[in-house]
Order: C-alpha cells, then sequence, then structure tokens
C-alpha cells in the first residue's frame, strides 16, 4: 500500500500557525518562553515554532535540541552501542517556560524520557507539550498541550513527519510498517 498524505505542505503551514497562536495567547505575559525539540522531528518543529512566536512577541525567542538517548526506557533493546547525538541548549532553562517540541506523539515514552532529561539540566518554571501529530495508543499518562493533527492510524502504520529543507516541502505521511521479511 503506497504511502497517503496526511498534511501537504499548506496544511503543516496552517498547523504551526494555529499552534504558535495558542502558545503566545497562554503564555503572552511571559518574556521567558523557550522552544526544545526532542532530537530529530522534534528539533525541526521547535525550530519552526520558535520562529512563529518569535514573530508574535517581537523579539528572538530562544531554540535548543535535547538528544534523549540515554533517557530511553529500551536503550538496551534498540542498540549495542547506541548512537549518541548532541544536547544544544544553549541558554539556561532555570525558569523559563519550556515548550517541549516532538513531531509525534505515540506511546508517552519519549516525552517521559524527554522530560527526565530536561530536569537534569535545571528547574524550568514550566514545561507544555507541542507535538505536529498526536496518532493516540499512549501507554503512559501524558499527553499535549498543543496538537497540529490528531489521527487514529493502525499499529502497523507509521507517521512520517518532513520539516526540513523548504517549506514548500513540508508534509506528514501515513505508511505500513515494513514486514521484517520484506525489509531484508
Amino acid at each position: 500500500m503506497a504511502p497517503r498524505v496526511l498534511l501537504d505542505h499548506q496544511d503543516v503551514a496552517r498547523s504551526l500557525t494555529r499552534m504558535a497562536y495558542e502558545i503566545w495567547e497562554r503564555n503572552r505575559a511571559s518574556d521567558s518562553i523557550v522552544c526544545i525539540g526532542i532530537m530529530r522531528g522534534g528539533a525541526h518543529l521547535a525550530r519552526e515554532l520558535a520562529e512563529h512566536l518569535g514573530a508574535l512577541a517581537g523579539r528572538v525567542v530562544p531554540v535548543g535540541a535535547l538528544d534523549i538517548t540515554l533517557y530511553r526506557d529500551d536503550l538496551s533493546e534498540i542498540a549495542a552501542q547506541p548512537v549518541l547525538k548532541r544536547t544544544d541548549i544553549p541558554f539556561s532553562i532555570k525558569g523559563q517556560r519550556i515548550i517541549l517540541c516532538d513531531d509525534v506523539i505515540y506511546t508517552g515514552r519519549t516525552v517521559r524520557a524527554a522530560l527526565d532529561s530536561v530536569i537534569d539540566l535545571g528547574r524550568p518554571r514550566s514545561i507544555e507539550l507541542a507535538v505536529l501529530v498526536d496518532r493516540g495508543g499512549r501507554e503512559l499518562p501524558i499527553q499535549p498541550n498543543y496538537t497540529g493533527k490528531r489521527v487514529v492510524v493502525a499499529p502497523d502504520e507509521l507517521i512520517e513527519v518532513r520539516l526540513a529543507g523548504s517549506r514548500d516541502e513540508h508534509h506528514v505521511m501515513v505508511a505500513k510498517e515494513p514486514d521484517d521479511a520484506t525489509a531484508q
């Protein structure tokens, strides 16, 4: 089965704009908003939202990227020697209102790992979660504060998000997860 488009570039643009306005409405009195993206897809979302929020606030909204590899509860299952990326948060999180960003939320385990990682960096004033796609299926009691699109997909389907590159190339697709036999 061929992948199907869930959000085209115009839908993604509208979702990002709407999410930024929702974040701004709840936090407009604060000058301490920062965006931190969970690597990989969340880092792209954080940059996009920070740009939108900066336009609304009339100032630069700091943005960072968070590697949660060592905080995952399935670390021993994903690789014998996992590849570590670099957490890049060039500002103090103490007292900040963090908008934690990820491209897709599913079980909630990635967000749980990200929360642990952020708290190890300091004590923010608050943490809110922004996701582009909520596919349901939570295993932990974690819900996003801001969501671009909620969708129900089968457990054997994957959500593929592309936010890198030109904004005309942004899109979200739903595809069948490859069978182990076909993937080899």
